[in-house]
Parts: structure tokens; C-alpha cells; sequence
């Protein structure tokens, strides 16, 4: 992966000047779709609706993607699949690694959680990578080439993609052929009308963005050479690394760290794992090589789940810290505290003793008493039953 970074700072601009009708030839080509299909009438209209109405909105997208676009495009340079799905990620998502859909989607290339996680993303308690800009392009990158691979065609994959592997076998059935123009017929509805302006929305992306004369001619000078050159980069820390520890090494505030990271749920790494990859500023990289020091180690984090009755006081003394810490840690501007609100609580890690079982002890009431849970308490002592006996020990953290 840190490969991508490095071939993406000799990157020239990531707009296409070539010819406009080449241009648009060679994308339709790449795709497997007859070049017949420039003359499609709703294909037409779209550009036009593009070009006179919705420029602002437009530019303002290839805007966002600056930050990222270029390791993209590299990325999917080397894999080898058609570099109009740069403009799958845009029509997907806008260039947000933000982007949430009702249907529970995410990121730029907006992952279900199912084929996220099936094509190597983690989504778990402390991260969610389907908004890792880097991560989601390369599970992306699979699941393409895994849908290339099932149909025998690009445009069929970008369909797969949208509306479901199922759907477009049944379309391909009933159609009686895969072809392009008849799949997308509006009156026999093979696909959803979401997937038949799916594979014109990417073209017409594609188009505007590789074309100079559209560019400059609505004032998008600006944008010719931004995507030039990496903006941030790719560090390794340990896991459970602060995200505070990171920008005091590189004098960022925390937000623009974990603006960076909007894929980490928490301020900090997962601490599940020996290492993980985060990112900063790319011209903050030398700083933080220079600057940064591991922890020892001998922090954990828990995540407390507000239950009814709790402050943060009383959170505190339970974890033994002082109910500040928990305030601190957590951003927190007053002490008001929510049913099922998720706090974070670093604590020193935990280390073991032995409890002598008194008479009236039961192991639930053993496990609330010391706030492990009762399927943890017996893996930590290797019960296979909650029947306990006045002075027997019990191995409790």
C-alpha cells in the first residue's frame, strides 16, 4: 500500500486533455460498450443537463477529491481495470469517504457491510475502513474484478455493482441477451431505473472531468493542477495509539488528525491489533518520523456503555481514574450523561488476582461485583459451570 503513495507524487493532474471524442471512444471501449452508445439520447441529455445547470455542484465534487484521487486513480492503474471507475467512486459517493446511505452504505465506494467485510474490510467496535479512502479502494478494486470475472464484461460488472449480482442475472435471462442498449430498454425495466442511468452517469462523469474545454470554460482553472501530488500519508503506529500522541509528534491539533482518520470510531487505534496504518499530512511526515514515540504499552481503553444511574463520577471510581479523565478524554462540555452513550475509558492494563469465594457468593454475582461479564469470568478460570464453593479461588482482573 505504501507503494501507491509514492508512485502518486510523480502524478501529473488527474484531468485528461486528450481529444474530446477519442477521449470519449476510448472510455466506452474500456468498458466493453459499443461507441454507438455516444449517440444514446439520455446520455445526451444528462451532459447537457450537467454542463447548463449543474456546474457549480460538479466542479465543487472533482473539488473534494483532490486529497485522494490521485492514489486512487494510481491504484486502480495497476490493477488494471478500466480508469472509468475512478467516476463509479464519484457517482457512489461524491468524493465523500463521509457518504452514509439509508440502506446502511459507506464511504467512497459505499460498502455494504456484507461485501465490505467479505472482501477484507474490517468494520468492528473501533473502526470502520469502508471509510478508509486507501482500504475501500482496494476491496473496491476486488470486488470488480471478482464481478468482471462472473459476467465477462466491464459494463455488466458497474451493474453488478449498483444493483446486485441476482438482479442483473435475471435481467440478462429475461433480456435473452446482455447487451448493452437492450438491457436498458425504460419500457421492459430489465434493471431498476437507478442502474440503467448507472453506466450513463459514470460515462458523463468521465467525459466532463477529461474534457479542458468544460474545465476551464466554467471557470475550473484552478482545478487543471490540483491531484498533482499526494496530500497526506501513510504512518504505522502501534494499536491503541492515541491519535493525541500522533499530533503532538507532528504540532496538528487532534481534529485534523482525526479528520485524516474518519475511519477510526474513536480517537485512537484499534487496540486490538499489533499495528495499524493511519494518515497525516503529507508534509507532516518528517515530523512525525523525527518526533514520535510509542507508547509503553501499559495503557488499555474500554468502551463503557452509559446504563441508567451512572455518572461520571461513579464511572470513574469504578475504573479507578479520576471522573475528569473520563470527561477529558471523551470531549465532553458538561457532565450530562445519555442512556447507551458510548464513552471511552483509558485505564491502566488489567492485571489478574485471586478472589476467596465467601459464603452467599454466587459467579454472577462475583461477575458483577468486579464488572466482568459471566462468560468471561468462567473462560478466565476454565469453568464449564457456574457452581462455586465458600474458599475456593477465583481468578478475577
Amino acid at each position: 500500500m505504501l507503494a501507491f503513495f509514492l508512485c502518486a507524487n510523480t502524478l501529473f493532474a488527474y484531468f485528461v486533455t486528450e481529444n474530446n471524442y477519442t477521449q470519449q471512444q476510448r472510455v466506452l471501449k474500456s468498458l466493453d460498450i459499443d461507441t454507438s452508445f455516444l449517440n444514446d439520447p439520455i446520455l445526451l441529455s444528462m451532459r447537457d443537463d450537467l454542463d447548463l445547470y449543474r456546474t457549480r455542484h460538479f466542479l465543487n465534487i472533482l473539488e473534494r477529491g483532490y486529497q485522494f484521487v490521485p492514489i486512487v486513480r494510481q491504484m486502480i492503474a495497476d490493477a488494471g481495470i478500466p480508469d472509468a471507475f475512478l467516476y463509479l467512486a464519484m457517482t457512489e459517493s461524491n468524493f465523500s469517504a463521509r457518504a452514509y446511505s439509508s440502506a446502511r452504505a459507506v464511504g467512497l465506494w459505499q460498502f455494504m457491510p456484507y461485501t465490505g467485510r467479505k472482501f477484507g474490510l474490517v468494520i468492528d467496535e473501533y473502526v470502520d475502513e469502508r471509510r478508509d479512502p486507501i482500504k475501500s479502494t482496494e476491496a473496491a478494486i476486488k470486488f470488480l474484478q471478482y464481478l468482471h470475472d462472473d459476467f465477462g464484461k466491464w459494463y455488466l460488472a458497474a451493474m453488478a455493482y449498483n444493483c446486485g449480482e441476482g438482479r442483473v442475472r435475471r435481467a440478462i435471462i429475461e433480456a435473452g441477451t446482455d447487451e448493452l442498449s437492450v438491457l436498458l430498454d425504460p419500457n421492459k425495466k430489465y434493471v431498476p431505473r437507478e442502474t440503467r442511468n448507472y453506466i450513463r452517469k459514470i460515462l458523463t462523469m468521465a467525459h466532463l472531468s477529461g474534457s479542458a474545454d468544460f474545465i476551464i470554460g466554467h471557470d475550473g482553472d484552478y482545478l487543471m493542477n490540483q491531484g498533482s501530488s499526494s496530500t497526506f500519508a501513510p504512518i504505522i503506529v502501534p494499536g491503541g495509539t492515541t491519535l493525541s500522541d500522533i499530533a503532538k509528534s507532528t504540532g496538528l491539533p487532534v481534529k485534523i488528525v482525526k479528520e485524516y482518520n474518519i475511519h477510526l470510531n474513536y480517537f485512537f487505534t484499534p487496540p486490538n491489533v499489533k499495528e495499524y496504518v493511519v494518515y497525516i499530512p503529507y508534509d507532516k511526515k518528517s515530523l512525525f518520523t523525527q518526533n514520535f514515540k510509542p507508547s509503553d504499552g501499559s495503557e488499555a481503553f474500554y468502551v463503557h456503555v452509559v446504563k441508567k444511574g451512572d455518572s461520571l463520577y461513579e464511572i470513574g471510581r469504578r475504573y479507578g481514574i479520576s471522573y475528569k479523565v473520563v470527561k477529558d478524554f471523551n470531549n465532553l462540555s458538561s457532565n450530562t450523561l445519555r442512556i447507551n452513550q458510548k464513552l471511552i475509558v483509558p485505564v491502566a492494563k488489567p492485571t489478574t488476582k485471586h478472589y476467596v469465594v465467601r459464603q452467599g457468593d454466587t459467579l454472577g454475582s462475583i461477575s458483577r461485583k468486579f464488572n466482568i461479564g459471566l462468560n468471561e469470568l468462567m473462560r478466565l478460570n476454565n469453568l464449564t459451570s457456574t457452581v462455586i464453593h465458600p474458599g475456593g479461588k477465583i481468578v478475577v482482573p
